[in-house]
C-alpha cells in the first residue's frame, strides 16, 4: 500500500522524521520519543554533517534562561534518541559525539517534500550524474568535483533552512518557550505524583522491575510530612498512556510530576528522573543515577532526596536520615520481593497465590528484609478475607500477624507493617485499642500511605465513629483519587452510617470508573436492599456473582434480599444452594446466618453467627453497625456476641 509522506519529512536509513510534528517512524511504525528529544533530533537531522554545539542546543531547545541541570537533561534526551535509532555512541551510524563540544548527524539525509512512496521503502528519484562524474553509492566518501560540492552544499543548506523553519513552527505551536523560573529559584510545591517509570530494558519480563522502582520512589517521598504524594493505584492508571501533563495534574490535583525511566542490564541499574512543573509542563530538573542492583535502594533514596531539594521541601531530621542511603541488599531476594509486590497489586486470588510464592522465596533468601515480611502479612490478610477465602480466616490471619510482627522486629519504622498488623488485630483479634495504636503509628510514619487511612476509616466506621471515619476516608481519597477500592470505601462509609442514597450514588460513581468492579455491585445491592428496592438489589448481587466468582456470598446476599422482600420460597432455594455448594467447597458460616436473619429465624441466625465467631470471620467486625443484622439486635444472645467481640456500648 502506498502512503503519502507529509511535506517536511527527513529520511535517513530506515527512519522517517516529520520536522513539523517531531514524529519518528521506522518502516512505517511510529517510535516513541519524548517532546524534547524529538526537537533535538529534528535540529540535528536538519543540519547533516554540521556540528551543533551543546550551547546551541540549549538555546534552541531550552532557552537561555533555563535554570535547571541542562547537562543532564540533554544527556538524557541523546540517550533516548540513540535508543530509538538503535545507535551506538562508540560506533555511531547516526549521531556522533564531540566530547564536551556537541553533536553531529553523520547519516545521509534525504528531504522528502510532497513525495509519495511506500513507507520504509525509499525510492528517491535519482538525477543523472554530472558529465564525467562516476555515480557512487556512498557519495559521503567519494571524491567530489567542484560542481558536486556546490550541489551538496546547496542541498544541505536547503534542508537546514527547511528544518530550522519547521523547528520554529514547532516551538510556536507547542509553546515550549514559556518563560521559566529564575535560576535556582526552585519549585514551591505541596503535592506530587510519580508517574510509572518507563521500562527501557526492551524486555516485558522486566515490567515488574520498573513498577517496583516506581513503588519504592513513591514510598520514599510519601514519608515526607510536608508533601502530599499520590498513591500507587492512581498513578498506575497512566502506565502506557501519554496524556498531556496538565491534564494529569488536573486529574490528580497536583502541581508537580516526576517521570523517568529504568534500564536494567544484568546487575546494573540506571534510573533517570525528571521533575516537571505540571501547570506549565516545564521541565525543571533532570538527573541520571547508575549503580549495582545491590545498591538500588541507595539510588532510590538519592533520587528522592534530590527531588525534595528541587521542590524546596523542609525535611524533618528523621526524614533526612531516612533518605541518607540504604545498606546493600540481597539481589535475588530483592528481585523476588519486587515480583511479589507486582502480583499482589493485581489483587485477584490467583495472582495473590503467585505473590505469596514470591514473598516466601524472598524471605528464604533474606529473612531480615522487612518489606518482604510486610508483603507476606498483606498477602495472608487478603487470602483469608471475605471475597477471596483462599485460606481459612484463622490460618491466614495468624500467619499475617506473625509476618507483620517479624517485619517490625526488623524495622520498627515500616509504616506498611504497622498498618498490616493493625488490620489483623482489628479484623481477627478484635482488639480495638491495639489496632488503633497501630493505624495511628502507620500514619505518623507515612502520612501519604492511603491504605493506612483507608483501613483506619473502616475501623472507625465499624465502631460507629462516623465523623473521624469520614475524615480518614477522604484523606485516602485525596491521596489515591483513581483507586477503585478507595473510591468504593466512601460508599462503605455511607452505607454503615445509614446514608443509603449517598451510598448508592457513591457506588455508581465508582462503577462509572469501572463497570466490572465486583465489590461496587455488592455494595450497591446492599444499599438498594436497605431502601427496600429488592429487585434492583438482586440484580446487583447477580452482577457481583458473575464478576467475582464468589457464589457463596452472592447467593447469601440474594437469599437475604428475597427473604426480606417476602419471597420465602426463593430464600429457601438460596439456602439449599448454599448447602449443596458447601459439599464442594468451604462456605463461610456468615452466609447461612445472612439468609436466616432475613427470614426472621433468629435461633438459626444466632447459631450460625456463633459458628462464624469460631471461624473468626472478618464479617463480625461490622456486626455493631451493619443494617443486615438489625432484626437480631433486641436478642440478648446477639448483645452477648457483641460484647465478646469487644464492642463498647
Amino acid at each position: 500500500m502506498t502512503a503519502t509522506v507529509p511535506a517536511g519529512v527527513l529520511r535517513f536509513g530506515a527512519f522517517e522524521l516529520n520536522v513539523v510534528t517531531g514524529e519518528l517512524h521506522k518502516n512505517g511504525i511510529k517510535l516513541k520519543l519524548r517532546p524534547q528529544a524529538a526537537k533535538i533530533l529534528v535540529l540535528l537531522a536538519s543540519r547533516p554533517s554540521e556540528v551543533v554545539t551543546r550551547e546551541q542546543l540549549k538555546e534552541e531547545i531550552w532557552g537561555t534562561d533555563f535554570f535547571v541541570d541542562f547537562e543532564h537533561g540533554l544527556n538524557l534526551c541523546i540517550r533516548q534518541i540513540r535508543a530509538a535509532l538503535d545507535d551506538d555512541a562508540d560506533k555511531p551510524r547516526y549521531i556522533e559525539t564531540l566530547p564536551r563540544h556537541g553533536y553531529r548527524f553523520i547519516a545521509r539525509v534525504e528531504a522528502l517534500v510532497g513525495y509519495s512512496s511506500p513507507l520504509g521503502q525509499p525510492e528517491t528519484p535519482k538525477s543523472p550524474p554530472e558529465p564525467g562524474v562516476q555515480a557512487d553509492e556512498d557519495h559521503r566518501t567519494a571524491p567530489q568535483k567542484p560542481v558536486q560540492r556546490r550541489r551538496a552544499a546547496s542541498i544541505v543548506a536547503g534542508v537546514a533552512l527547511a528544518g530550522l523553519a519547521a523547528v520554529m513552527i514547532l516551538f510556536a505551536f507547542t509553546g515550549v518557550r514559556e518563560r521559566p523560573l529564575p535560576r535556582n529559584q526552585g519549585l514551591p510545591t505541596e503535592s506530587l505524583a510519580v508517574l510509572p517509570l518507563e521500562n527501557l530494558s526492551h524486555d516485558m519480563e522486566q515490567e515488574y522491575f520498573a513498577d517496583g522502582m516506581t513503588d519504592e520512589l513513591i514510598t520514599d517521598l510519601a514519608k515526607i510530612h510536608a508533601l502530599r504524594v499520590i498513591s500507587r493505584n492512581s498513578v498506575m492508571q497512566y502506565k502506557g498512556k501519554h496524556k498531556p501533563m496538565r491534564q494529569i495534574a488536573r486529574e490528580l490535583n497536583v502541581n508537580a510530576v516526576v517521570e523517568g525511566t529504568v534500564m536494567r542490564s544484568g546487575d546494573r541499574v540506571r534510573i533517570t528522573a525528571q521533575l516537571i512543573e505540571a501547570p506549565t509542563d516545564r521541565h525543571l530538573w533532570a538527573e541520571t543515577y547508575e549503580g549495582d542492583l545491590r545498591d538500588v535502594l541507595a539510588l532510590q533514596d538519592e533520587v528522592a532526596r534530590n527531588i525534595t531539594t528541587q521542590i524546596r521541601v523542609k525535611l524533618q531530621p528523621a526524614e533526612s536520615s531516612q533518605l541518607m542511603g540504604a545498606p546493600p541488599i540481597n539481589r535475588e531476594a530483592y528481585e523476588l520481593y519486587l515480583k511479589g509486590r507486582y502480583f499482589w497489586n493485581k489483587r485477584d486470588a490467583e495472582d495473590l497465590k503467585k505473590a505469596l510464592d514470591y514473598f516466601q522465596r524472598a524471605a528464604e533468601k533474606d529473612p531480615d528484609y522487612g518489606p518482604t515480611q510486610a508483603g507476606l502479612a498483606d498477602t495472608y490478610s487478603l487470602l483469608g478475607a471475605a471475597g477471596y477465602d483462599v485460606m481459612s480466616a484463622a490460618e491466614a490471619m495468624e500467619k499475617a500477624q506473625s509476618a507483620a510482627t517479624r517485619a517490625l522486629l526488623i524495622d520498627e519504622k515500616l509504616a506498611e507493617a504497622h498498618a498490616s498488623l493493625g488490620f489483623v488485630i482489628y479484623r481477627y483479634d478484635w482488639d480495638w485499642p491495639a489496632a488503633e495504636k497501630e493505624f495511628r503509628r502507620a500514619i505518623a510514619l507515612n502520612p501519604n500511605y492511603a491504605t493506612a487511612h483507608q483501613w483506619y476509616s473502616e475501623y472507625l466506621i465499624d465502631l460507629g465513629r462516623h465523623e473521624e471515619a469520614f475524615t480518614e476516608a477522604r484523606a485516602a481519597l485525596v491521596l489515591d483519587p483513581l483507586s477503585l477500592i478507595v473510591n468504593e470505601n466512601m460508599a462503605r462509609m455511607y452505607y454503615f452510617a445509614r446514608r443509603f442514597d449517598q451510598a448508592i450514588a457513591s457506588s455508581k460513581n465508582t462503577l462509572e470508573m469501572d463497570p466490572k468492579f465486583p465489590i461496587s455491585h455488592l455494595r450497591l445491592g446492599r444499599a438498594f436492599a436497605a431502601k427496600g428496592m429488592y429487585a434492583q438489589a438482586v440484580k446487583e448481587f447477580q452482577q457481583f456473582s458473575a464478576l467475582s466468582g464468589d457464589k457463596s456470598l452472592a447467593t447469601a446476599s440474594i437469599g437475604n434480599a428475597l427473604a426480606r422482600s417476602g419471597d420465602r420460597s426463593g430464600a429457601i432455594r438460596a439456602l439449599n444452594e448454599l448447602a449443596m455448594l458447601s459439599k464442594q467447597k468451604r462456605v463461610p458460616s456468615i452466609c447461612f446466618a445472612l439468609i436466616h436473619a432475613g427470614l426472621g429465624e433468629n435461633d438459626e441466625a444466632i447459631t450460625w453467627l456463633e459458628e462464624a465467631y469460631k471461624e473468626r470471620s472478618d464479617f463480625l467486625a461490622v456486626l455493631k453497625v451493619d443494617p443486615l443484622f438489625d432484626v437480631l439486635r433486641p436478642d440478648p444472645r446477639f448483645q452477648e456476641l457483641l460484647r465478646r467481640i469487644a464492642f463498647s456500648d
